[in-house]
């Protein structure tokens, strides 16, 4: 039977958990992920499980955070002035936004502190610092 290999075109079922055991994603009652083997497509962990595996595989595998979404980047905070926030931007802490770089880059933020003065954004992924679980099912190779 084949076996996965960098640069193969793959369909997978997984649930992600959390070191508690919280379900953080799942493809259940969805279409497979596709993504296409070593390209950089998925965090580099689930990347590097999937080749030797078979159509019909199932695996569980654990995931550091340095290869999962990274460790936690203090630096990846910063304060603005609230008055330079848009008064229609909802600021309740955990919401996500999208702010753009004067390059005009899009880059996602969770609202992590707000005070009459400043709002505290969080460019971390959510994920970021913490190690992952992964059940996968490798539906097909193509």
């Amino acid at each position: 039977m084949t076996q996965v290999k960098p640069g193969d075109k793959v369909r997978i079922h997984y649930t992600g958990t959390l070191a508690d055991g919280t379900t953080f994603d799942s493809s259940e009652g969805r279409d497979p992920l596709e993504f296409t083997v070593g390209a950089g497509e998925i965090i580099p962990g689930l990347d590097a499980a999937l080749p030797g595996m078979e159509e019909g595989d199932k695996k569980t595998v654990e995931i550091p955070s340095d290869d999962a979404y990274g460790d936690h980047n203090p630096e990846a905070k910063q304060s603005i002035p609230r008055a330079q926030v848009p008064e229609n931007t909802p600021l309740e802490i955990g919401t996500r936004l999208q702010l753009q770089t004067p390059q005009g880059q899009v880059v996602p933020v969770t609202v992590a502190a707000v005070t009459d003065e400043e709002v505290v954004l969080d460019a971390n992924h959510p994920l970021a610092g913490q190690d992952l679980t992964f059940a996968i099912e490798l539906v097909s190779i193509d």
